[in-house]
């Protein structure tokens, strides 16, 4: 993507108000203004702060690293800033969402009694590292994740929780502080990871052994953040000294200063990794589709890719993200109960919560009203939305509605958003409704839908939100094997033992494969996880960025190289040209990039850059896999214009 410095007053004020326009209305900071990065050239800080200042910019973050402020300024005030020789840079600052995830079709305990292990433990291999013979005991001296440090940005953590109580975990209070979850995203990736092992719920990955850091970055109402945010939160979990970022959220566009922020990042020696994205379609979310970071997609206990889960290049690596059960901040239950006997389901959202009780009638699918004054009524799901069957029954009188399945198992229902009723609504599996349409009709029957929180609860979830903490636990989990290894080892040891599933190889729904801990930890210890792998290597993204001068201009083409698994490749020597003539040549760090830089007077209109060869011990250059996810060259060349 190209770094712009100078462009027209009216591009960039198009570009932000209509990009904010589809956000919420405070995303733009007032009609007036946009939030975005500004970049300016060493050692001019000053100048270009007084040049911020004297625009009535608000502050919200300075990255000296990254030679970056990051402000909210009028849009007038555009004009004269793209026109400041020390201003390199000016993007906006992008938003970034929690990856939304979905109660599962599954039911969860209000309080599991004894410990259950949830299918995704065994599934990534995790306990044939840490409890080979299955007696629920860590066997002894095995590796558990212990002396490793995962940062997890999300939106909370509930350290009063039973089964997180223990960890050894810490955080960041900021605007938000770390201990509080009120919306329970971050506390099921949480106990995915690390929840204890103990005679109470789950289990995690690593058995409450890894050390967890807490950045927050969404509220209780679970509703966006920005790009800066995020690089904010990175920047502190590496501050904390983090081997391993976990990131459950994302965005659809990309940002050059988070890209560079996570390229810095690796290079420092930490593993980011976060998830694909639920939108069920091939388009790129970010950060998960940098080059330095993990992309991860969720499949369910068939090991099939889960149908939202997104498909494109970048994925990497394939993990269990349909019906998890993990660890949650509340108790959400809604019950059944009859004269003997009890049954548990899911409250239909926005419908009402309370408890009433009325004979149970059958209402048949409850797609017309009927006389049901003070009635319970048993409405079969079908033909109709949850909202039209419920409301139905709310204008007949009803004292509450449920809805059972039309199939085997349970199901999650909505009234959709925008919508709610005065009367309670819950939905039950097709076993139990059909249990008491047989032997409770007639009968008086109680109906209660309740949250409690804060509490120690549990739910199944669905998302690749789910799926990430798997893979990040597994990191952690072997690199505990081999505290020495790089996170480039770490990295590609679980890509080179993913299990193979959908087309043979590497493939856009399941990336390299469902990871492997065992496996990994294995190739990690035998052979150091890094090297071998396939030995074709491409290019696959060519950035452009510029900075001008009174009497010249320079621009910076960077290039990354991966092999065919999707790793980066350290030490490949990069050789193009520029302008078609002049030789030019770099060498690849271990995030797989390398920069060469090019000059030019004013009068000279773009320059362009062209990759001609790519060399490196053990692999073979593939110019026809050459790619560009940012779609700004062909993956072999590119220009820019002054």
């Amino acid at each position: 993507m190209k770094k712009w410095s100078v462009v027209s007053l009216l591009v960039i004020a198009i570009m932000m108000l209509g990009t904010f326009a589809a956000a919420p209305a405070s995303a733009a900071q007032g009609a007036d203004k946009v939030r975005v990065y500004v970049q300016f050239a060493p050692g001019a800080k000053g100048n270009v702060q007084n040049s911020l200042n004297a625009a009535n910019a608000e502050f919200h973050y300075e990255f000296d690293d990254l030679n970056t402020f990051v402000v909210s300024v009028p849009v007038q005030a555009l004009n004269g800033l793209q026109n400041n020789p020390n201003v390199v840079m000016i993007e906006e600052d992008v938003l970034r969402f929690p990856i939304s995830v979905m109660k599962s079709e599954s039911s969860a305990p209000a309080s599991a009694g004894g410990q259950t292990v949830p299918y995704g433990v065994d599934m990534v291999q995790a306990r044939d590292i840490w409890d080979v013979n299955r007696d629920g005991n860590v066997d002894s001296g095995a590796p558990t994740g212990a002396g490793r440090k995962v940062c997890i940005i999300d939106s909370g953590f509930y350290t009063g929780h039973e089964d997180l109580s223990g960890i050894n975990v810490s955080g960041y209070n900021g605007n938000l502080p770390w201990n509080v979850d009120g919306d329970g995203h971050g506390s099921h990736v949480a106990g995915t990871i690390a929840a204890m092992n103990n005679a109470l719920g789950v289990i995690g990955v690593t058995p409450g052994t890894v050390q967890i850091y807490v950045v927050r970055v969404f509220g209780d109402d679970g509703a966006w953040a920005y790009s800066s945010t995020l690089v904010d939160a990175a920047n502190r979990c590496a501050a904390a000294g983090a081997n391993i970022i976990s990131m459950s959220l994302g965005g659809t566009l990309s940002s050059n200063t988070e890209k560079n922020t996570f390229a810095n990042l690796f290079n420092q020696g930490i593993l980011s990794i976060a998830a694909a994205g639920n939108d069920g379609n091939t388009r790129l979310s970010y950060p998960a589709s940098y080059a330095s970071v993990v992309s991860v997609a969720a499949i369910d206990v068939n090991g099939l890719v889960a149908d939202f889960s997104q498909k494109n290049r970048e994925v990497d690596i394939a993990a269990p993200g349909v019906g998890v059960l993990s660890t949650v901040p509340y108790i959400d239950l809604s019950t059944v109960s009859t004269s003997n006997s009890s049954f548990s389901g899911g409250h239909i959202e926005f419908s009402a919560r309370g408890s009433a009780s009325g004979a149970l009638v059958d209402g048949g699918l409850c797609d017309s009203v009927g006389a049901w004054s003070g009635k319970v009524v048993l409405c079969q799901r079908g033909t109709i939305a949850f909202y039209d069957k419920v409301i139905n029954v709310q204008n007949g009188g009803g004292a509450a509605a449920i809805i059972y399945n039309n199939v085997s198992g349970g199901f999650s229902g909505t009234l959709g958003d925008g919508n709610s009723s005065t009367i309670i609504g819950i939905s039950l599996s097709m076993e139990d409704g059909q249990a008491l349409l047989a032997n409770s009709l007639n009968t008086n029957v109680t109906v209660s839908s309740s949250v409690t929180k804060p509490a120690s609860g549990y739910e199944y979830y669905d998302g690749t939100s789910m799926a990430t903490p798997h893979v990040s636990a597994v990191a952690a989990l072997i690199w505990s094997a081999k505290p020495t290894a790089t996170n480039a080892q770490v990295r590609d040891a679980m890509y080179q033992t993913a299990v193979d599933l959908g087309t043979a190889g590497r493939d856009d729904s399941y990336g390299n494969g469902l990871v492997q801990a065992k496996a990994a930890m294995d190739l990690l210890l035998s052979s150091g996880g890094g090297g071998g792998g396939s030995t074709n290597m491409s290019v696959a993204d060519i950035d452009a960025s510029k900075t001008l001068a009174k009497a010249s201009w320079k621009a910076t083409f960077t290039v990354t190289i991966k092999d065919a698994n999707g790793a980066a490749v350290s030490g490949a020597v990069v050789n193009g040209t520029v302008n078609g003539s002049t030789n030019v040549s770099c060498t690849t760090g271990s995030n797989g990039q390398c920069s060469v830089t090019a000059s030019a007077k004013n009068t000279v209109a773009s320059i362009s850059y062209s990759v001609t060869n790519v060399s490196a011990t053990g692999y073979t250059y593939n110019a026809a896999g050459n790619s560009d996810p940012d779609g700004d060259s062909n993956g072999t060349s590119i220009s820019i214009a002054k």
